[in-house]
């Protein structure tokens, strides 16, 4: 079950972005009060003041730390004593308001979650990486899908060998909410580069299948063969994309990131195939894993067994048959969170790795880097070999 570091009170917590209509800064507030380990106690929801401060209002906010910019917001916490002071700041605005805020408040000695991906450069990147090892700050980055059980369950049987050595790696995310032009303002922020980043389903979905892959393969890329696509007229960033993957080490992989695929829905699945055995999980299903060792029967793995993995049961809540799914696995990351913020404030010192189990600041970099390397691979002519007549 999910462990709970003693603690004498809540942690405080500010949030910047996710107000009215936001879909995501819903799922994060569900998410952190799930195992009522956070309090929602300052905000700046969103970049129309009034919308923000109405944002803070809905949400029960009181005037003096409900603001209608993140500038205020961290001028007012800075005036606090510790007691009162936020003990972490979350962000859930669109991709290009992330460096400014989270910069700002790491250079201010905050601890931060932010949304992906991270920031639009590796420049900016790197630069966070910098400040929170010079600040000493926790920063989390909201991979949800890492939070998983049964994600986390497979992650520890190719650590603790099961599969033997890794040979291949195939991760896809398909959606089809872009089929078509769409008139939203989901849609109309996630395929404005000015907003977006210069990559569209890549940054978007693209950065989760390579982060689910990392993490449960533990795998580095070494290099990427990309194409992407844009495939309805007007569109200014990529809708869909195949990549070849060579990784360290010699295992291969292949990713694909759609969302014009029609019909699907937010079909994420990975396999992870070893010279011993495979694995394969999907998202619409999450609560199972499939394991076909070399010789031996199909094995379907379910989520709340006893036999599985301390990091799988610590991420559970419910007995088997008991459906766990999107609100609870971002609620694994802010658990994590959680055990490392109490654990700093108790003892001066980070929680072990073992407890603290969240995607940090240098795989949101990691992230940044492969949108990035994917683009540049995609723009380049030199990797086509024509198939003569």
């Amino acid at each position: 079950m999910i462990t709970n570091t003693t603690a004498p009170r809540r942690l405080r917590y500010a949030m910047v972005g996710g107000g009215r209509d936001s879909f995501i800064g819903v799922i994060h507030r569900h998410a952190m009060a799930l195992d009522s380990r956070y309090e929602l106690v300052a905000g700046a929801f969103s970049s129309t003041p009034e919308k923000g401060r109405a944002s803070g209002r809905d949400l029960g906010l009181a005037d003096a730390r409900n603001h209608g910019t993140w500038q205020a917001l961290l001028a007012d916490e800075l005036t606090r004593s510790a007691s009162e002071r936020v003990d972490l700041v979350c962000i859930v605005t669109p991709n290009h308001v992330h460096y400014d805020v989270a910069h700002a408040f790491v250079d201010a000695g905050f601890h931060v979650v932010c949304d992906k991906p991270l920031v639009h450069t590796s420049a900016q990147a790197q630069c966070l990486v910098d400040l929170v090892a010079r600040r000493g700050t926790l920063f989390g980055v909201t991979y949800n899908y890492s939070g998983y059980p049964m994600v986390r369950q497979a992650r520890e049987m190719v650590r603790t060998g099961q599969l033997g050595t890794l040979r291949k790696v195939i991760v896809e995310y398909n959606q089809s909410w872009l089929t078509t032009q769409v008139q939203s303002k989901q849609a109309d922020w996630r395929t404005d580069p000015a907003r977006t980043g210069i990559a569209g389903a890549i940054g978007d979905i693209g950065t989760h299948a390579e982060q689910l892959a990392a993490t449960v393969t533990g795998l580095e890329i070494e290099s990427i063969c990309a194409d992407l696509t844009r495939f309805v007229p007007g569109r200014q960033v990529d809708d869909d994309g195949s990549l070849l993957l060579r990784f360290k080490g010699g295992a291969r992989g292949v990713l694909m990131a759609s969302q014009i695929a029609a019909g699907a829905e937010n079909d994420l699945r990975l396999r992870v195939i070893g010279d011993q055995g495979s694995l394969m999980w999907r998202q619409e299903d999450p609560n199972r894993l499939i394991h076909t060792p070399l010789g031996g029967p199909l094995q379907v793995l379910t989520r709340g067994s006893a036999w599985l993995h301390d990091a799988a049961t610590q991420a559970t809540r419910t007995p088997a048959g008991h459906p766990e799914a999107f609100i609870e696995a971002f609620a694994n990351i802010y658990a994590g969170v959680a055990n490392d913020l109490q654990a700093r404030l108790q003892t001066g010192q980070p929680a072990s790795r073992a407890q603290a189990d969240y995607p940090r600041v240098d795989e949101g970099a990691r992230g940044v880097r492969f949108i990035e390397k994917t683009v540049e691979s995609s723009r380049s002519t030199l990797k086509w070999t024509e198939i003569d007549g």
